[in-house]
Protein backbone atom coordinates (compact mmCIF):
# COMPACT_ATOMS: atom_id res chain seq x y z
CA UNK A 1 0.00 0.00 0.00
CA UNK A 2 1.90 3.38 -0.44
CA UNK A 3 2.78 5.82 1.93
CA UNK A 4 -0.30 8.45 2.13
CA UNK A 5 1.52 12.04 1.22
CA UNK A 6 1.46 15.08 3.78
CA UNK A 7 -1.57 17.10 3.97
CA UNK A 8 -1.17 21.23 5.28
CA UNK A 9 -3.47 23.03 7.92
CA UNK A 10 -3.23 26.15 9.01
CA UNK A 11 -3.54 26.54 12.50
CA UNK A 12 -4.80 30.01 14.25
CA UNK A 13 -5.05 29.40 18.32
CA UNK A 14 -4.54 30.95 21.91
CA UNK A 15 -2.95 28.90 24.69
CA UNK A 16 -3.53 29.95 27.84
CA UNK A 17 -2.33 28.97 31.28
CA UNK A 18 -5.00 28.31 34.03
CA UNK A 19 -4.83 26.78 37.69
CA UNK A 20 -6.66 23.58 38.89
CA UNK A 21 -9.41 25.72 40.44
CA UNK A 22 -10.31 28.08 37.31
CA UNK A 23 -13.88 27.82 36.23
CA UNK A 24 -14.25 27.29 32.23
CA UNK A 25 -15.46 30.86 30.44
CA UNK A 26 -19.12 31.43 29.09
CA UNK A 27 -19.42 32.27 25.59
CA UNK A 28 -22.71 33.67 25.93
CA UNK A 29 -23.60 36.73 24.86
CA UNK A 30 -21.34 37.34 21.71
CA UNK A 31 -23.35 38.08 18.50
CA UNK A 32 -20.58 35.56 16.91
CA UNK A 33 -21.49 32.62 18.98
CA UNK A 34 -25.10 31.13 18.18
CA UNK A 35 -24.59 27.96 20.01
CA UNK A 36 -21.65 26.01 22.00
CA UNK A 37 -21.49 21.66 21.61
CA UNK A 38 -19.65 19.56 24.26
CA UNK A 39 -17.51 17.29 22.66
CA UNK A 40 -16.33 13.79 24.18
CA UNK A 41 -13.79 13.77 26.42
CA UNK A 42 -10.50 12.56 24.27
CA UNK A 43 -7.16 10.83 25.61
CA UNK A 44 -4.25 11.54 23.26
CA UNK A 45 -0.64 10.67 23.80
CA UNK A 46 2.21 11.88 22.16
CA UNK A 47 6.11 11.17 21.68
CA UNK A 48 8.01 14.64 20.27
CA UNK A 49 11.04 13.73 18.59
CA UNK A 50 14.21 16.60 17.96
CA UNK A 51 17.64 16.22 17.81
CA UNK A 52 20.63 16.01 20.98
CA UNK A 53 20.84 19.59 20.28
CA UNK A 54 17.22 20.74 20.37
CA UNK A 55 18.07 22.08 16.56
CA UNK A 56 14.17 21.67 15.82
CA UNK A 57 13.17 23.34 19.32
CA UNK A 58 15.57 26.49 18.71
CA UNK A 59 13.10 27.09 15.42
CA UNK A 60 10.19 27.04 17.75
CA UNK A 61 8.81 23.82 15.29
CA UNK A 62 7.74 20.71 16.99
CA UNK A 63 7.41 16.97 15.49
CA UNK A 64 5.09 14.82 17.37
CA UNK A 65 3.92 10.85 16.55
CA UNK A 66 0.34 11.30 18.78
CA UNK A 67 -2.55 8.47 19.38
CA UNK A 68 -5.78 9.27 20.22
CA UNK A 69 -8.21 11.99 18.65
CA UNK A 70 -9.28 12.58 15.29
CA UNK A 71 -6.27 13.84 13.73
CA UNK A 72 -3.90 11.05 15.48
CA UNK A 73 -0.71 10.51 13.06
CA UNK A 74 2.39 12.52 12.37
CA UNK A 75 2.38 16.28 12.93
CA UNK A 76 5.65 18.63 11.98
CA UNK A 77 4.09 22.19 13.52
CA UNK A 78 5.81 24.94 11.51
CA UNK A 79 5.65 28.91 12.44
CA UNK A 80 3.80 31.07 10.19
CA UNK A 81 3.41 34.01 11.91
CA UNK A 82 1.43 35.85 14.92
CA UNK A 83 -1.08 33.29 16.66
CA UNK A 84 -0.57 30.88 13.63
CA UNK A 85 1.38 27.84 13.03
CA UNK A 86 1.32 25.35 9.69
CA UNK A 87 0.87 21.85 10.76
CA UNK A 88 1.76 18.84 8.08
CA UNK A 89 0.46 15.99 9.29
CA UNK A 90 0.92 12.48 8.00
CA UNK A 91 -1.52 9.17 9.01
CA UNK A 92 0.08 6.41 11.34
CA UNK A 93 1.71 3.54 10.02
CA UNK A 94 1.41 0.48 11.66
CA UNK A 95 4.00 -0.49 14.12
CA UNK A 96 6.23 2.20 13.00
CA UNK A 97 7.79 4.82 15.46
CA UNK A 98 10.46 6.70 12.59
CA UNK A 99 9.37 10.03 11.84
CA UNK A 100 8.22 9.67 7.79
CA UNK A 101 10.67 10.49 5.31
CA UNK A 102 8.18 13.49 3.73
CA UNK A 103 8.15 15.20 7.07
CA UNK A 104 11.81 15.07 7.66
CA UNK A 105 12.41 16.64 4.66
CA UNK A 106 10.42 19.61 5.12
CA UNK A 107 12.70 20.12 7.62
CA UNK A 108 16.26 18.77 6.30
CA UNK A 109 17.69 22.20 6.37
CA UNK A 110 17.21 21.97 10.24
CA UNK A 111 17.78 18.54 10.75
CA UNK A 112 20.16 18.14 7.77
CA UNK A 113 22.08 14.14 9.14
CA UNK A 114 21.36 14.49 12.76
CA UNK A 115 19.78 11.70 14.46
CA UNK A 116 16.54 12.37 15.43
CA UNK A 117 15.20 10.59 18.87
CA UNK A 118 12.32 10.59 21.44
CA UNK A 119 12.74 14.49 23.53
CA UNK A 120 9.55 13.82 25.50
CA UNK A 121 6.19 12.58 25.93
CA UNK A 122 3.31 14.04 26.63
CA UNK A 123 -0.26 12.77 27.86
CA UNK A 124 -3.75 15.12 27.31
CA UNK A 125 -7.15 14.35 28.45
CA UNK A 126 -9.07 17.10 27.00
CA UNK A 127 -12.44 18.32 26.95
CA UNK A 128 -13.56 20.13 23.97
CA UNK A 129 -16.03 22.78 23.05
CA UNK A 130 -17.44 23.49 19.37
CA UNK A 131 -18.09 27.58 19.12
CA UNK A 132 -20.81 27.65 16.12
CA UNK A 133 -22.13 30.74 14.34
CA UNK A 134 -25.52 31.22 12.86
CA UNK A 135 -25.06 29.29 10.29
CA UNK A 136 -24.41 25.97 11.62
CA UNK A 137 -20.28 26.09 10.78
CA UNK A 138 -18.27 25.48 13.58
CA UNK A 139 -16.24 28.96 14.28
CA UNK A 140 -13.91 27.28 16.65
CA UNK A 141 -13.16 25.16 19.14
CA UNK A 142 -12.34 25.27 23.29
CA UNK A 143 -10.10 22.89 24.90
CA UNK A 144 -9.63 22.25 28.63
CA UNK A 145 -6.51 19.89 28.70
CA UNK A 146 -5.08 18.10 32.05
CA UNK A 147 -1.63 17.74 31.19
CA UNK A 148 1.03 14.80 32.25
CA UNK A 149 4.42 15.57 30.95
CA UNK A 150 8.01 13.50 31.26
CA UNK A 151 11.37 15.00 29.22
CA UNK A 152 13.34 11.84 28.42
CA UNK A 153 15.89 13.21 31.15
CA UNK A 154 13.48 14.84 33.49
CA UNK A 155 10.75 14.27 36.23
CA UNK A 156 7.16 13.95 36.02
CA UNK A 157 5.34 17.13 34.90
CA UNK A 158 1.45 17.72 35.25
CA UNK A 159 -0.34 21.05 34.95
CA UNK A 160 -3.87 22.56 33.20
CA UNK A 161 -4.11 24.49 30.37
CA UNK A 162 -6.41 25.85 27.87
CA UNK A 163 -6.04 26.22 24.05
CA UNK A 164 -8.30 28.32 21.68
CA UNK A 165 -8.52 27.53 17.95
CA UNK A 166 -10.22 28.93 15.05
CA UNK A 167 -11.54 26.36 12.91
CA UNK A 168 -13.19 28.09 9.81
CA UNK A 169 -11.08 29.76 7.66
CA UNK A 170 -13.92 32.22 6.75
CA UNK A 171 -13.87 33.18 10.66
CA UNK A 172 -13.39 36.75 11.40
CA UNK A 173 -9.60 37.05 12.82
CA UNK A 174 -10.91 39.45 15.47
CA UNK A 175 -12.99 36.35 16.79
CA UNK A 176 -9.77 34.89 18.60
CA UNK A 177 -9.28 37.80 20.30
CA UNK A 178 -13.13 38.61 21.37
CA UNK A 179 -13.34 34.71 22.50
CA UNK A 180 -9.53 34.97 24.77
CA UNK A 181 -10.98 38.26 26.59
CA UNK A 182 -13.42 35.85 27.79
CA UNK A 183 -10.98 33.39 29.11
CA UNK A 184 -8.56 35.65 30.74
CA UNK A 185 -12.03 37.38 32.37
CA UNK A 186 -12.59 33.67 33.81
CA UNK A 187 -9.10 34.27 35.31
CA UNK A 188 -6.96 32.74 32.62
CA UNK A 189 -3.42 34.51 31.27
CA UNK A 190 -1.54 34.33 28.23
CA UNK A 191 0.52 30.90 28.39
CA UNK A 192 4.28 31.72 29.23
CA UNK A 193 5.04 29.18 27.12
CA UNK A 194 4.01 28.79 23.15
CA UNK A 195 4.06 25.31 23.59
CA UNK A 196 3.14 22.10 25.70
CA UNK A 197 6.81 20.87 24.54
CA UNK A 198 8.54 24.23 25.29
CA UNK A 199 7.11 24.30 28.87
CA UNK A 200 8.35 19.96 29.09
CA UNK A 201 11.64 21.22 28.01
CA UNK A 202 12.21 24.24 29.72
CA UNK A 203 14.13 27.29 28.31
CA UNK A 204 15.09 26.74 24.63
CA UNK A 205 18.71 26.86 22.73
CA UNK A 206 20.08 30.28 23.32
CA UNK A 207 20.13 31.85 19.72
CA UNK A 208 23.53 32.76 18.66
CA UNK A 209 24.48 36.48 19.94
CA UNK A 210 24.15 39.10 17.11
CA UNK A 211 27.35 40.04 15.88
CA UNK A 212 28.28 43.44 15.76
CA UNK A 213 30.63 43.56 13.03
CA UNK A 214 27.74 44.87 10.36
CA UNK A 215 28.88 42.44 7.36
CA UNK A 216 28.95 39.46 9.53
CA UNK A 217 25.73 40.50 10.65
CA UNK A 218 24.14 40.63 7.70
CA UNK A 219 26.07 36.82 6.66
CA UNK A 220 23.92 35.28 9.75
CA UNK A 221 20.42 37.06 8.51
CA UNK A 222 21.37 35.30 5.25
CA UNK A 223 22.21 32.06 6.82
CA UNK A 224 18.73 32.23 8.29
CA UNK A 225 17.01 33.12 5.27
CA UNK A 226 18.65 30.92 3.40
CA UNK A 227 17.08 27.75 5.46
CA UNK A 228 13.52 29.53 5.35
CA UNK A 229 13.70 29.70 1.37
CA UNK A 230 14.91 25.75 1.82
CA UNK A 231 11.71 24.92 3.11
CA UNK A 232 9.94 26.96 0.57
CA UNK A 233 11.72 25.47 -2.42
CA UNK A 234 10.85 21.64 -0.72
CA UNK A 235 7.02 22.74 -0.90
CA UNK A 236 7.25 24.06 -4.53
CA UNK A 237 6.27 27.50 -3.52
CA UNK A 238 6.40 29.99 -6.53
CA UNK A 239 9.46 31.86 -6.52
CA UNK A 240 11.19 30.18 -3.87
CA UNK A 241 14.05 28.88 -6.09
CA UNK A 242 14.54 32.22 -7.54
CA UNK A 243 14.69 33.89 -3.75
CA UNK A 244 16.95 30.99 -2.67
CA UNK A 245 19.15 31.79 -5.19
CA UNK A 246 19.57 35.06 -4.72
CA UNK A 247 20.12 34.19 -1.07
CA UNK A 248 22.98 32.23 -1.74
CA UNK A 249 24.62 34.57 -4.48
CA UNK A 250 23.96 37.25 -2.00
CA UNK A 251 25.96 35.15 0.86
CA UNK A 252 28.82 34.73 -1.79
CA UNK A 253 29.21 37.97 -2.14
CA UNK A 254 29.00 39.39 1.38
CA UNK A 255 31.79 36.73 2.19
CA UNK A 256 33.92 37.60 -0.78
CA UNK A 257 33.66 41.26 0.08
CA UNK A 258 34.91 40.62 3.55
CA UNK A 259 37.04 37.42 2.80
CA UNK A 260 40.09 38.19 5.77
CA UNK A 261 37.40 39.09 8.47
CA UNK A 262 35.95 35.42 7.87
CA UNK A 263 39.45 33.87 7.51
CA UNK A 264 38.78 32.61 3.54
CA UNK A 265 40.36 33.29 -0.10
CA UNK A 266 39.06 33.04 -3.14
CA UNK A 267 39.78 29.27 -3.63
CA UNK A 268 37.97 28.90 -0.40
CA UNK A 269 35.47 25.59 -0.13
CA UNK A 270 32.60 27.48 0.69
CA UNK A 271 33.02 29.92 -2.06
CA UNK A 272 32.77 27.70 -4.62
CA UNK A 273 30.20 25.65 -3.14
CA UNK A 274 27.72 28.49 -2.88
CA UNK A 275 28.54 29.36 -6.80
CA UNK A 276 27.91 25.55 -7.05
CA UNK A 277 24.69 25.21 -5.36
CA UNK A 278 23.43 28.88 -7.46
CA UNK A 279 24.42 27.35 -10.34
CA UNK A 280 22.10 24.14 -9.89
CA UNK A 281 19.32 26.37 -8.85
CA UNK A 282 19.67 28.73 -11.44
CA UNK A 283 18.59 25.86 -14.13
CA UNK A 284 14.99 26.16 -12.52
CA UNK A 285 14.85 29.82 -11.74
CA UNK A 286 15.93 30.23 -15.30
CA UNK A 287 13.24 27.86 -16.58
CA UNK A 288 10.46 29.76 -14.24
CA UNK A 289 11.59 32.94 -15.57
CA UNK A 290 11.48 32.01 -19.54
CA UNK A 291 7.70 30.41 -18.84
CA UNK A 292 6.42 33.25 -16.83
CA UNK A 293 8.18 35.72 -19.42
CA UNK A 294 6.70 33.69 -22.81
CA UNK A 295 3.35 33.20 -21.29
CA UNK A 296 3.00 36.80 -20.99
CA UNK A 297 3.94 38.03 -23.81
CA UNK A 298 2.03 35.77 -26.01
CA UNK A 299 -1.16 36.82 -24.20
CA UNK A 300 -0.16 39.86 -25.34
CA UNK A 301 -0.04 39.13 -28.89
CA UNK A 302 -3.18 39.28 -31.19
CA UNK A 303 -4.23 35.68 -31.77
CA UNK A 304 -3.39 35.80 -35.61
CA UNK A 305 0.19 36.54 -35.05
CA UNK A 306 0.62 33.25 -32.65
CA UNK A 307 1.52 30.72 -35.26
CA UNK A 308 1.64 27.35 -34.44
CA UNK A 309 2.76 25.31 -31.34
CA UNK A 310 4.60 28.58 -30.00
CA UNK A 311 2.85 27.93 -26.51
CA UNK A 312 3.69 23.86 -26.28
CA UNK A 313 7.20 24.97 -27.53
CA UNK A 314 7.94 27.88 -25.35
CA UNK A 315 5.82 28.00 -21.99
CA UNK A 316 5.02 23.96 -21.86
CA UNK A 317 8.70 23.29 -22.98
CA UNK A 318 10.24 26.16 -19.92
CA UNK A 319 7.52 24.76 -17.25
CA UNK A 320 8.61 21.00 -18.17
CA UNK A 321 12.37 22.15 -17.93
CA UNK A 322 11.38 23.98 -14.58
CA UNK A 323 10.16 20.73 -13.27
CA UNK A 324 13.67 18.75 -13.75
CA UNK A 325 15.41 21.84 -12.37
CA UNK A 326 13.55 21.59 -9.45
CA UNK A 327 13.99 18.20 -8.85
CA UNK A 328 17.77 18.34 -9.23
CA UNK A 329 17.94 21.34 -7.07
CA UNK A 330 15.75 19.09 -4.23
CA UNK A 331 18.30 15.94 -5.02
CA UNK A 332 21.17 18.69 -4.47
CA UNK A 333 19.66 19.70 -1.05
CA UNK A 334 19.53 15.78 0.61
CA UNK A 335 23.27 15.30 0.07
CA UNK A 336 25.91 15.42 2.65
CA UNK A 337 27.71 17.91 0.65
CA UNK A 338 24.60 20.68 1.16
CA UNK A 339 24.69 19.85 5.16
CA UNK A 340 28.41 20.25 4.99
CA UNK A 341 27.81 23.66 3.39
CA UNK A 342 25.03 24.83 5.74
CA UNK A 343 26.98 23.79 8.42
CA UNK A 344 30.31 25.93 7.36
CA UNK A 345 27.60 28.95 6.95
CA UNK A 346 26.24 28.63 10.37
CA UNK A 347 29.95 28.68 11.90
CA UNK A 348 30.71 31.91 9.66
CA UNK A 349 27.77 33.42 10.55
CA UNK A 350 28.95 32.99 14.13
CA UNK A 351 32.49 33.40 14.23
CA UNK A 352 34.71 36.51 15.73
CA UNK A 353 35.99 38.76 12.84
CA UNK A 354 39.24 37.31 12.04
CA UNK A 355 41.87 39.55 13.26
CA UNK A 356 45.92 38.33 12.20
CA UNK A 357 49.00 39.86 14.27
CA UNK A 358 50.73 42.07 12.85
CA UNK A 359 48.33 42.36 9.50
CA UNK A 360 46.50 45.48 8.58
CA UNK A 361 43.09 44.05 7.74
CA UNK A 362 41.63 46.96 5.49
CA UNK A 363 37.53 47.20 6.68
CA UNK A 364 34.81 47.00 3.80
CA UNK A 365 33.61 50.36 2.60
CA UNK A 366 31.04 51.20 0.09
CA UNK A 367 33.57 53.39 -1.57
CA UNK A 368 35.97 50.22 -2.48
CA UNK A 369 33.23 48.25 -3.62
CA UNK A 370 31.97 51.09 -5.82
CA UNK A 371 35.54 51.01 -7.28
CA UNK A 372 34.57 47.78 -8.75
CA UNK A 373 30.98 48.81 -10.29
CA UNK A 374 32.93 52.52 -12.08
CA UNK A 375 35.70 49.98 -13.42
CA UNK A 376 33.45 47.52 -14.83
CA UNK A 377 31.64 50.59 -16.30
CA UNK A 378 34.58 52.11 -18.32
CA UNK A 379 35.35 48.48 -19.56
CA UNK A 380 31.83 48.31 -21.11
CA UNK A 381 32.15 51.90 -22.38
CA UNK A 382 35.54 50.74 -24.09
CA UNK A 383 34.09 47.06 -25.08
CA UNK A 384 33.82 46.70 -29.48
CA UNK A 385 32.97 42.75 -29.13
CA UNK A 386 30.53 40.80 -26.61
CA UNK A 387 29.05 44.06 -25.00
CA UNK A 388 26.27 42.33 -23.54
CA UNK A 389 29.13 40.18 -21.28
CA UNK A 390 30.70 43.37 -20.16
CA UNK A 391 26.98 45.01 -19.19
CA UNK A 392 26.87 41.87 -17.09
CA UNK A 393 29.66 42.63 -15.51
CA UNK A 394 28.43 45.66 -14.21
CA UNK A 395 25.34 44.16 -12.62
CA UNK A 396 27.36 41.84 -10.87
CA UNK A 397 29.84 44.40 -9.54
CA UNK A 398 26.34 46.62 -8.81
CA UNK A 399 25.01 43.50 -6.61
CA UNK A 400 28.20 43.20 -4.81
CA UNK A 401 28.12 46.93 -3.91
CA UNK A 402 24.59 46.71 -3.02
CA UNK A 403 24.52 43.75 -0.69
CA UNK A 404 27.56 45.42 0.99
CA UNK A 405 26.03 49.20 1.63
CA UNK A 406 22.94 47.33 2.71
CA UNK A 407 25.01 45.40 5.41
CA UNK A 408 26.65 49.03 5.92
CA UNK A 409 23.48 50.94 6.25
CA UNK A 410 23.76 52.68 3.14
CA UNK A 411 20.66 52.56 2.10
CA UNK A 412 20.63 55.11 -0.76
CA UNK A 413 23.43 53.51 -2.08
CA UNK A 414 21.83 50.25 -1.95
CA UNK A 415 18.84 51.54 -3.64
CA UNK A 416 21.05 53.12 -6.66
CA UNK A 417 22.91 49.72 -7.13
CA UNK A 418 19.44 47.53 -6.73
CA UNK A 419 18.52 49.81 -9.41
CA UNK A 420 21.59 49.03 -12.02
CA UNK A 421 21.19 45.29 -11.16
CA UNK A 422 17.46 45.53 -11.75
CA UNK A 423 17.75 47.07 -15.43
CA UNK A 424 21.43 45.21 -16.05
CA UNK A 425 19.23 41.67 -14.95
CA UNK A 426 16.25 42.64 -17.57
CA UNK A 427 19.01 42.97 -20.12
CA UNK A 428 20.22 39.45 -19.56
CA UNK A 429 17.23 37.63 -19.04
CA UNK A 430 16.22 38.96 -22.58
CA UNK A 431 19.47 37.96 -23.84
CA UNK A 432 19.18 34.60 -22.16
CA UNK A 433 15.52 34.47 -23.76
CA UNK A 434 17.11 35.36 -27.40
CA UNK A 435 18.78 32.53 -27.35
CA UNK A 436 16.77 30.61 -26.32
CA UNK A 437 14.02 31.63 -29.18
CA UNK A 438 16.65 30.79 -31.48
CA UNK A 439 17.07 27.64 -30.60
CA UNK A 440 13.23 26.62 -30.49
CA UNK A 441 13.04 28.49 -33.98
CA UNK A 442 15.66 26.23 -35.57
CA UNK A 443 13.70 23.29 -33.68
CA UNK A 444 10.20 24.43 -34.87
CA UNK A 445 11.76 25.33 -38.92
CA UNK A 446 12.78 22.01 -38.65
CA UNK A 447 10.15 20.40 -38.00
CA UNK A 448 8.05 21.98 -40.49
CA UNK A 449 6.76 24.78 -38.58
CA UNK A 450 5.87 28.28 -38.74
CA UNK A 451 8.46 30.32 -37.98
CA UNK A 452 6.79 33.84 -37.73
CA UNK A 453 5.94 34.63 -33.98
CA UNK A 454 9.53 33.52 -32.81
CA UNK A 455 10.98 36.53 -34.86
CA UNK A 456 8.50 38.94 -33.47
CA UNK A 457 8.74 37.62 -29.98
CA UNK A 458 12.83 38.06 -30.47
CA UNK A 459 12.17 41.67 -31.75
CA UNK A 460 9.96 42.69 -28.59
CA UNK A 461 13.16 41.26 -26.59
CA UNK A 462 15.90 42.80 -28.17
CA UNK A 463 13.79 46.27 -27.86
CA UNK A 464 13.23 45.46 -24.30
CA UNK A 465 16.86 44.69 -23.31
CA UNK A 466 17.89 48.15 -25.69
CA UNK A 467 15.45 49.97 -23.43
CA UNK A 468 17.01 48.70 -20.37
CA UNK A 469 20.54 49.31 -21.65
CA UNK A 470 19.84 53.36 -22.20
CA UNK A 471 18.74 53.72 -18.50
CA UNK A 472 22.09 52.46 -17.18
CA UNK A 473 23.77 55.49 -17.70
CA UNK A 474 21.05 57.76 -15.87
CA UNK A 475 21.15 54.80 -13.27
CA UNK A 476 25.00 54.75 -12.97
CA UNK A 477 25.15 59.06 -12.31
CA UNK A 478 22.56 58.09 -10.15
CA UNK A 479 24.65 55.53 -8.12
CA UNK A 480 27.42 58.30 -8.51
CA UNK A 481 25.98 60.71 -6.82
CA UNK A 482 24.47 58.43 -4.15
CA UNK A 483 28.15 57.59 -3.16
CA UNK A 484 29.47 60.95 -3.08
CA UNK A 485 26.75 61.83 -0.40
CA UNK A 486 28.16 59.45 2.01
Amino acid sequence: MPTAKPTRHKEIERKFDVTESTVSPSFDGLNAVARVELSPAESLDAVYYDTAGHDLAAHKITLRRRTGGSDEGWHLKLPAGADARTEVRVPLEAGTDTAPADLLDVVLAIVRDRPLAPVARISTTRHIQLLYGADGVALAEFCDDQVTAWATDGDEQAWREWELELLSPDADPALLGRLGNRLLDAGAAPAASGSKLARVLGSAPAPAPTPEDPVHRAVAEQVAELVEWDRAVRADVWDSVHQMRVTTRKLRSLLKESEESFGLTDDSWVLDELKALAAILGVARDAEVLAERYEKSLADLPAELVRGPVHERLVDGAQKRYAVGHRRSLAAMRTTRYFRLLDALEELATSEPVTTEGAEHKPVTVDSAYKRVRKAARAADAATEDRDEALHRIRKSAKRLRYTASALGAAKVAGAAKEIQTLLGDHQDSHVSRAHLLQEAEAAHAAGEDTFTYGLLYQREYEFAEAARLQVEDALAALQKAVRKL
